[in-house]
């Protein structure tokens, strides 16, 4: 806690216009923390203090009392409207979407550098948890529409001996050819090749196996903005040709949109929205269109997932619109279903059936040998069914859900434990909305063991709702058991 500087009379203002109590504003913010895997214990005098005192917490702190008082006031809430705003050392960081490719480079590697600050502050911390300001689904607006006006930029081809002064991107160590700490003269020796860019992809592709079997909580997961910051950022400031550059841009954008995704899974959402930008920004210098159809795609069911689902539906078309004639028939499939789920959760019963009869068209029209990106190979029938149930749960359709829920199961899923466990939740729901009581004890059951094997705050806020689904059962001993043994795995560290 920072020494008092003097009653901090904008917060105790918005605090009053929010209708949000002191008592009240402590239980938003401990659960708020406890979401990031943090504990906090404040309370009403610990807000009194921040009020009239003019305390200031550390951390994240300042930024989960904005997300506690935005949320009830339903807009995002800068630091500086709660008197807050010199606590963040870096607000802007990951926000920017630059014109030029150099700018674009020093404006990813300087998000990536924040882990490496923030591990090596007081109490380190999450690779997230300096990047945690309020999410704001109109900091997408100015991305998305440079990329639809311009996704690929004309050259990313870079002579480093010329450039020998940029900085390099913050200090790492790790097993590369040139590491993050290599000075200028080091970088501008070195000239990228393909291998250089397969090794990064390489690696994206594992982060997916390991993000969809462990969750993006898992310590694995940390490993992708390690990645980042000691294999990728140096890489990015040597020399390479326009062909190798691109390939450089397209691997760095997919790993930049994992570590956003994985962002996302933890509730790390104003981490994710800051790497979504940058993995947007790396897609357009890659000239990969379909690759940032795929962030799209991830932005969308961000929006959707908190709330702006007419904003969700946008960016699923942006996705779309860019790549008729570009991406295969399976990615097109995926875009149409990123695009269903936004409309059901907005309500749009008809244009979300549309955009699902899109889905199963392009999907059926998909063939083994088409030239697919690997970053869409978790995508098949079975995702498509899942999430075609939940689609119908939002639009209040439960025989849907039932039946779609049931085809998704019907299907293997070893390698998506996290996914399966969703579908599980989603079809305890239906289940007992159904009045098969019997049926959703069981498949809440599984659904809290999966819970329990990986990191996955999503994973845990379905099974909270699940719980709420299931209140009006709680007479049956079979519901209260199950509650039990959820209240404990999600009692249990993330």
């Amino acid at each position: 806690m920072i020494s008092p500087r003097g009653p901090n009379e904008k917060l105790g203002t918005l605090l009053s216009l929010a209708g949000i109590s002191n008592a009240g504003l402590a239980r938003r913010v401990n659960d708020l923390g406890a979401q990031r895997g943090l504990t906090l214990r404040y309370d009403k005098t610990s807000v009194a203090r921040w009020v009239t005192k003019g305390m200031v917490p550390q951390g994240p702190v300042p930024h989960l009392i904005a997300s506690a008082i935005g949320g009830k006031l339903g807009r995002p809430v800068p630091l500086e409207e709660i008197g807050l705003g010199d606590t963040d050392p870096a607000p802007e960081v990951g926000l920017a979407f630059p014109r030029e490719v150099p700018e674009a480079v020093r404006t990813a590697t300087d998000l990536w550098k924040v882990d490496l600050e923030n591990r090596r502050g007081p109490g380190g911390g999450r690779w997230s948890d300096s990047l945690a300001g309020t999410f704001s689904v109109a900091a997408y607006a100015t991305p998305v529409s440079r990329w639809l006006i311009t996704p690929a930029d004309a050259s990313v081809a870079r002579d480093a001996a010329v450039i020998a002064a940029s900085p390099a991107a913050g200090a790492g160590h790790g097993s590369s050819i040139l590491t993050a700490a290599a000075s200028p003269a080091e970088l501008s020796s070195y000239r990228v090749g393909h291998a250089d860019a397969a090794k990064l992809r390489e690696a994206a592709q594992e982060a997916r196996r390991w993000d969809s079997k462990y969750g993006g909580g898992d310590w694995r997961s940390s490993m992708v903005p390690d990645c980042l910051r000691v294999e990728a950022a140096p890489l990015l400031l040597a020399s390479y040709s326009d062909d190798v550059g691109r390939a450089l841009f397209g691997a760095t954008a997919e790993l930049t949109r994992l570590a956003g995704w994985m962002a996302f899974d933890t509730g790390q959402h104003e981490a994710a929205q800051r790497y979504y930008i940058q993995a947007l920004r790396l897609a357009r210098a890659a000239a990969d269109v379909p690759l940032g159809g795929y962030v799209l795609a991830s932005m969308s069911l961000q929006a959707t997932y908190r709330g702006f689902a007419d904003e969700g539906v946008d960016l699923a078309q942006a996705a779309l619109e860019r790549n008729r004639g570009l991406a295969t028939a399976r990615t097109m499939s995926f875009f149409h279903l990123v695009e269903a789920r936004a409309h059901a959760r907005a309500g749009h019963a008809g244009p979300c059936s549309a955009a699902l009869a899109a889905a199963e068209s392009w999907l059926e029209r998909s063939r083994g040998g088409d030239a697919d990106p690997a970053w869409v190979d978790f995508y098949s029938y079975d995702r498509l069914a899942a999430d075609a149930a939940e689609c119908f749960r939002d639009l209040g359709v439960p025989a849907k859900v039932r039946q779609f829920t049931r085809e998704a199961l019907a299907r293997p899923t070893e390698g998506f434990v996290r996914s399966h466990g969703l579908r599980l939740v989603v079809s305890a729901m239906a289940e007992a909305q159904a009045g098969e009581l019997d049926a959703a004890v069981e498949a809440g059951a599984r659904a809290v063991e999966v819970a329990g094997r990986i990191s996955s705050q999503r994973t845990r806020e379905y099974v909270l709702e699940m719980l709420r689904r299931l209140e009006p059962f709680r007479g049956e001993r079979a519901v209260r058991e199950l509650e039990e043994r959820a209240k404990l795995v999600l009692a249990a560290p993330a």
